[in-house]
């Protein structure tokens, strides 16, 4: 997606900032936290906002977007900017409950309910660089979870799949990606195992929960050049990237880290 001078379309679409109780269910295994030291926390900063003020004073939380960035993102080294301006951009509060959402942009993952943490804001942007997504690409992420990761994404590109295999998380992130305007994002329940064959091939595939390997499907689904970003281990994880060239898959493992585990056809690996 290419940024405009216009405010941000979730504000667009809603006037006010979203509150909206519930929102932000996790997924198949959204959720990681980097074992590193931390750094210091972005305190949100919750308030009513005034209908009729300007965009950035309707939307309450801009300031502490922009503090997270730079001293949790980039003080870290990421320093792709389309990346940077996707973080500051996506509202993260609207993804997560009611009941966590002055935490929203602390420096830790999140429990969203059954089990699914949504991601330390860190990792979804070393993923999102590490897959290093072009405008126009096509994106797959495995397990849509909250769905911030997709609408991080769609910031990027038009052209984001992405599959849950919970069904009523699966539904709850299309009703907030659409609310906040990410309507072109594609959403699925199914399990991520096998892809999402009939849209491949991607440049990018995210897997968003620890796989015991890498599932062959994803790697199948792969445009050559495309990237595959996935944490792979049970105990010990390390996220790792899988570039498909012409003649072979190139692995580069990136950093340890500790994301849930990988549900539905996956688990036969594990036996």
């Amino acid at each position: 997606m290419t940024r405009s001078p216009h405010p941000p379309r979730w504000l667009a679409a809603l006037a006010v900032p979203l509150l909206l109780a519930g929102a932000g269910l996790g997924g198949c295994g959204e959720g990681a936290l980097r074992r590193s030291r931390g750094a210091p926390a972005a305190a949100a900063a919750p308030a009513d906002p005034d209908p009729a003020a300007p965009p950035s004073v309707r939307d309450p939380y801009a300031a502490a977007r922009r503090r997270m960035v730079a001293e949790q993102i980039e003080a870290r080294g990421v320093t792709d900017p389309r990346v940077l301006a996707a973080m500051r951009t996506v509202p993260r509060h609207a993804f997560v409950p009611e009941s966590v959402r002055e935490d929203a942009y602390r420096d830790h993952p999140l429990p969203i309910g059954h089990g699914q943490t949504i991601s330390q804001p860190y990792i979804v942007a070393v993923m999102t660089e590490l897959a290093r997504v072009e405008a126009g690409a096509r994106v797959l992420e495995v397990g849509t979870g909250s769905g911030y990761q997709a609408a991080v994404l769609a910031e990027l590109t038009d052209a984001v799949y992405t599959i849950e295999i919970v069904e009523g998380l699966a539904n709850a992130a299309a009703r907030t990606l659409a609310e906040l305007g990410y309507g072109s994002v594609r959403t699925r329940h199914g399990d991520g195992y096998r892809g999402w064959p009939e849209a491949a091939p991607f440049d990018a595939i995210l897997v968003t929960a620890a796989a015991p390997a890498v599932p062959p499907a994803l790697l199948e689904q792969l445009r050559v050049g495309g990237r595959l970003v996935i944490p792979v281990g049970d105990a010990y994880q390390e996220l790792e990237v899988h570039t498909r060239t012409a003649e072979a898959v190139e692995v580069r493992r990136a950093l340890p880290v500790r994301f849930v585990p990988m549900t539905g056809e996956i688990e036969k690996d594990r036996r």
